[in-house]
């Protein structure tokens, strides 16, 4: 059970309480604790968190129309708050980025996407390459970087971070944002720590940020110290906060060891980042929707798949309309943060994987077909024309089958609710 799991089944005993009283509230204070500790979130700081939370819920009492069980679950909201850390408001304008991390936080990914974030908001952005002693670290990230359409600069057998450096600087002055990747260890060794200074002292860097990954827990806190002591940390990144239990924990140490939460990583895409914001955060944790971001989610996959907003807000359904709503949908990122942002976090696990893997082979079984079956989705009523398309797309005929049902279905659905006027009116209303 992840931290969101557990605090959303501790949420729920509570409000399935008939009547809050001392009881009901220790138990809750109780599953609040197991929840955090299991999350890996430090002793003392779910100690004095939760000893907070059953004080004023004990002391004080619900303004006037609000339910016991509702204010104590705001008390909770904003207890976490506070716990993860402050929200990180982003500047944008012409800087200097200098990336650390240890062996397997991320860092270099992390620099590709920071790079991209922020190209796409209009400011210009370079990659240097300054990982000097893992092998194959040119390469990653000059493939990230084309990814990402960002410009790249390395020298691949240059073994003197300093001077990658100058030649980067000299040759691309007019980029606004320049982030250096540099080399990681298994540990902050006297080495790294002297590397690390020599190129600070050529690149001045505005910001210094420190990627950390998730899964690290409350290690999290002591690699942030380390790091801060030896170069003057601006912030932390962290990453994987789409897959780790342990998410809770990793943000909770950063923010008690002083370092300030700047990004987090939130899935394997180069779009996947996000300044930290801790009420939305929280919010996903406890299963609150956050359509603001699911709008501009939508906006900029729309725009990463390269389609139309006409291709999506379609008047009719068709197998061509609906391949380009799948492609959006991939550019939102894993399905399990897309459904968090519509406040559907308790789906089974399995049941968000196989729907996955059937939106994927629905993509690569309309791409088999011609543009004229795409069209008319009559024309695949044609046992041949099954046939052909489960073999051109490396899928079954049964696959393609369960393909035409289901579209089938909604197509039924998609005309009856353009049909229903009612229905539109409250939909766009609602949007």
């Amino acid at each position: 059970m992840d931290l969101g799991e557990g605090l959303r089944h501790a949420i729920a005993k509570l409000k399935g309480a008939t009547i809050i009283d001392a009881k009901v509230i220790k138990e809750f204070t109780k599953e609040l604790q197991k929840a955090l500790l299991s999350s890996d979130v430090e002793v003392k700081l779910v100690l004095k968190f939760t000893k907070e939370i059953e004080e004023k819920a004990l002391n004080s009492n619900p303004p006037a129309g609000v339910l016991a069980k509702d204010y104590i679950t705001n008390l909770v909201y904003n207890g976490l708050v506070e716990l993860m850390g402050n929200s990180y408001t982003i500047e944008l304008k012409p800087k200097r980025i200098l990336m650390m991390g240890l062996y397997g936080s991320g860092k270099t990914t992390s620099s590709a996407k920071l790079a991209k974030y922020y190209q796409d908001r209009g400011l210009s952005a370079l990659l240097i390459c300054c990982d000097v002693s893992r092998p194959a670290a040119y390469e990653q990230l000059e493939t990230l970087a084309k990814n990402a359409n960002v410009t790249f600069f390395g020298m691949k057998n240059e073994s003197d971070p300093k001077k990658i450096i100058k030649e980067a600087l000299l040759k691309y002055k007019d980029r606004k944002v320049i982030i250096c990747d540099t080399s990681g260890r298994s540990a902050l060794d006297i080495n790294l720590i002297r590397e690390l200074k020599g190129v600070a002292e050529v690149f001045k860097p505005d910001e210094r940020i420190l990627v950390i990954g998730a899964d690290t827990g409350q290690v999290a806190g002591r690699q942030a110290e380390e790091f801060n002591k030896a170069a003057s940390l601006s912030g932390v990144i962290v990453t994987r906060m789409d897959g780790s239990g342990k998410g809770g924990g990793a943000l909770s140490a950063a923010h008690a060891s002083g370092a300030k939460i700047m990004f987090i990583g939130v899935g394997e895409k180069l779009s996947n980042i996000e300044p930290y914001n801790s009420g939305k955060f929280i919010g996903r944790l406890l299963g609150i929707p956050d359509i603001e971001d699911l709008v501009n989610n939508v906006q900029r996959a729309i725009e990463e798949a390269g389609i139309s907003e006409s291709d999506i807000n379609t008047t009719e359904l068709t197998f061509d309309t609906f391949y380009n709503q799948l492609k959006t949908m991939g550019n939102m990122g894993p399905l399990k943060n897309v459904l968090g942002m519509m406040g559907a976090v308790d789906l089974p696990k399995d049941m968000i994987s196989q729907s996955e893997e059937k939106l994927n082979t629905y993509k690569i079984i309309i791409a088999s077909m011609t543009k004229e079956e795409r069209k008319n989705e009559k024309l695949m009523h044609n046992p041949s024309r099954i046939a052909r398309v489960a073999r051109g797309s490396g899928k079954t005929e049964k696959d393609v089958h369960q393909l035409l049902s289901d579209f089938n279905k909604m197509k039924k659905a998609f005309n009856m609710f353009k049909n229903d006027r009612g229905f539109m009116k409250r939909f766009s209303k609602f949007m």
